[in-house]
């Protein structure tokens, strides 16, 4: 094992590259994308490197580990470690910040500002999934917001003071709860100060205590997740910034509500846990349902995309809350798979949006005789959307099915409640993402394109490339969701290990 701290190198190398990005001359533009894609390169390389040939996969115990005390009063250290729950969403993370930045190659407006803010970003969020301390993973969660702000308040579009306040809001008043749950686990039960999740994971709480820990934390990820009713944010959110932005957004922003959830509340408040996941399970199982029927009802296109989003997330929770191998597996594998193909759809509504200039469904029309290219992508990652077999998606919602039919905790009629409303929420899924090809690709409506020459319309080379990049992992998963189980799966056992009683 090596002693060199990979970890910590990892979360440090985007942002201290960033720092040198304001000495870069003024008209620099391509100068400032290409040397911000090279830095997102060569840390995804970093992160593959590191996870081929110091992670031992079948070890569900945390590896890396690197410890450095940081503020002595507090007790306050910088520790970090990896285990299967984080290697997926820290590749997941490298990968997508990698295409969005080359997504973001249009921005021509304060470009130094905006490369940085993305690199701090990638800092941000790979420091939360690696972070072995409750009050490093507070730290790590609140420096996420920073750079979504500024990118959504400076870049966003004609409402995006109106969705900044509201995403500000929403997001900075659930994490208030992790700091407060964070400092009464570090304080409970002795003088000193415990903030390492492992010794953290060795206390035992008074059930009174251990719930209302469970429900500040549940506070704070019900709004990152989101979480029906704490969910109005993320449409204003997605409909107003830039398209590289929403990526980012859709694509791992989302996924730290998750990660969170099992990695607090699972792991550390596991009693409570118990008590609790029944009405996760009834959460998520509406949130597919509502979700999906509100999303039928958006007329904007990103809108549409982003109520698609949080009814994706029902089925993370309904996983969550199975707690059986396979739903936990599934919630696990929906966040990977989401992750993959939400950054493709927001993509694909910019690219749309960059050539129709409008984002409203019944303003289009007949755009797939100007577009070819976009409208295939565009199919085939509504089709993974929707849950295709042979796609990721598919065997994430099946093996969350799954898992909700096998669990042993639930009642018969419960089971067969749950699974049904599941099934209208995949029979509803085709229905709005159908629908929306249906709007923006067929017929002979959209009269704009005729001051177009047709060359310029369609997705050129470095579009496609994003698309293509994207596609192969969601095909991939999909035909050998083992590549990717093979990550977590002994982590999950571990996890499920402290719920037998």
């Amino acid at each position: 094992m090596s002693n060199f701290p990979w970890l910590t190198t990892i979360v440090l190398l985007p942002v201290f590259a960033g720092c040198v990005i304001p000495f870069f001359p003024n008209k620099g533009n391509n100068l400032i994308r290409w040397y911000t894609l090279g830095v997102c390169l060569l840390e995804f390389l970093l992160i593959t490197y590191v996870f081929c040939y110091y992670f031992k996969f079948d070890d569900p115990i945390i590896q890396l580990k690197e410890d450095y005390n940081w503020i002595d009063f507090l007790d306050f250290h910088w520790r970090l470690g990896i285990d299967g729950l984080s290697i997926g969403l820290i590749l997941l993370t490298g990968f997508i910040t990698t295409l969005a930045t080359l997504a973001a190659w249009p921005v021509t407006r304060n470009p130094r500002l905006f490369y940085f803010l993305m690199l701090a970003m990638y800092s941000g969020q790979v420091g939360l999934f690696a972070s072995q301390d409750i009050l490093l993973f507070f730290f790590m969660w609140e420096l996420e917001l920073i750079p979504v702000y500024l990118l959504l308040c400076i870049w966003g579009g004609k409402r995006r003071l109106y969705a900044t306040t509201k995403f500000i809001l929403y997001t900075a008043g659930g994490s208030i709860f992790i700091l407060m749950g964070a400092l009464t686990m570090g304080f409970y039960g002795s003088n000193q100060l415990t903030l390492d999740f492992q010794n953290l994971s060795n206390k035992s709480y008074p059930l009174e205590l251990e719930i209302i820990l469970y429900l500040g934390f549940f506070i704070a990820y019900a709004v990152k997740l989101p979480i029906f009713p704490l969910h109005t944010w993320l449409p204003d959110t997605h409909g107003e910034a830039h398209y590289s932005t929403c990526m980012l957004l859709a694509g791992i922003l989302l996924k730290m509500g998750g990660y969170g959830l099992i990695r607090i509340n699972m792991e550390l408040l596991p009693h409570a846990h118990s008590i609790f996941a029944p009405w996760i399970v009834a959460v998520g199982a509406i949130q597919i349902v509502y979700a999906a029927l509100i999303s039928f009802s958006q007329r904007n296109l990103k809108r549409r995309i982003a109520y698609s989003s949080i009814s994706h997330m029902g089925f993370v929770l309904i996983g969550i809350g199975s707690m059986t191998d396979v739903g936990l597996n599934g919630a696990i594998l929906q966040m990977v798979s989401h992750g993959l193909i939400g950054a493709a759809l927001f993509f694909l509504a910019g690219i749309t949006y960059d050539r129709t200039r409008t984002l409203f469904l019944d303003q289009m029309g007949g755009t797939a005789i100007y577009m070819p290219k976009i409208f295939t992508m565009f199919s085939s990652f509504s089709m993974a959307s929707l849950a295709l077999p042979g796609m990721s998606g598919f065997v994430a919602e099946f093996l969350v099915f799954l898992g909700i039919v096998v669990s042993n905790k639930y009642s018969f009629n419960f089971k067969i409640l749950v699974t049904i409303i599941e099934a209208i929420g995949i029979i509803l899924t085709p229905i709005y993402l159908l629908s929306m090809l249906r709007q923006m690709f067929y017929g002979y409506k959209f009269s704009k394109f005729t001051t177009f020459s047709n060359s310029n319309m369609d997705a050129g080379p470095r579009e496609i490339f994003i698309l293509v990049c994207l596609i192969f992992p969601i095909i991939g998963i999909g035909l050998y969701p083992n590549s990717v189980l093979s990550l977590w799966n002994s982590k999950v056992s571990f996890i499920l290990s402290k719920f037998i009683v």
